[in-house]
């Protein structure tokens, strides 16, 4: 990765130096939405509650400018470079016709079964890795090949028997949890922007 990328991991470690171990993990991540994007693959973001709001926060940073300059002019208009990143809470209408129609636990697997095509990604969320729409998901991801980036508390739940890549934060308490996947998206997406749009 580019020195710039990794001068980022190097902040987030002297700030949050209890999740050092998930260094190697953080960087499997970056790498593997870098190649989806440089495929124009699509990232798919889910989770509940709060890590609903955390899925749709890390899309907005994704599709537009987060902190680097990223200009582009379509169609004699001002606008920015971004990543195709879909939100899986997104969808409240198809969510609650889906709920009332079938089964609103394979929600997120429904989505991921329209969307998903092998070699695109699925940042699933879920503090606890036990979230039954979440690993349903997961495990239409793994049937149509798509990568799974878990971040999850510290245990893993089931959800790690399905990670690609797991991000597991040293809590076991919901809400310290989401308050460590955080930074991490944070820093996924400033390592992700450095190395596709940085000079």
């Amino acid at each position: 990765m580019k020195p710039r990328t990794m001068t980022h991991m190097t902040t987030f470690l002297t700030r949050y130096a209890q999740m050092a171990h998930l260094k190697p993990a953080i960087e499997d991540a970056v790498a593997t939405i870098c190649a989806v994007a440089k495929r124009d693959g699509l990232i798919l973001i889910g989770g509940n509650g709060g890590s609903a709001a955390d899925s749709e926060h890390m899309a907005g940073e994704l599709v537009k400018s987060f902190v680097l300059k990223r200009p582009v002019s379509v169609g004699g208009l001002s606008l920015q470079s971004g990543l195709r990143c879909i939100p899986l809470s997104g969808f409240p209408g198809f969510a609650t016709a889906f709920a009332n129609d079938c089964d609103g636990n394979l929600t997120y697997a429904q989505l991921i079964n329209v969307f998903g095509r092998a070699g695109d990604v699925f940042v699933a969320f879920s503090t606890s890795g036990n979230s039954k729409n979440v690993l349903a998901a997961a495990a239409v991801a793994r049937a149509k090949k798509v990568k799974i980036i878990a971040l999850t508390g510290a245990g893993g739940g089931q959800l790690r028997e399905y990670a690609d890549i797991l991000l597991n934060v040293p809590s076991d308490i919901t809400y310290q949890i989401q308050e460590l996947h955080l930074p991490i998206y944070h820093l996924i997406c400033l390592m992700v922007e450095s190395e596709l749009f940085a000079e």
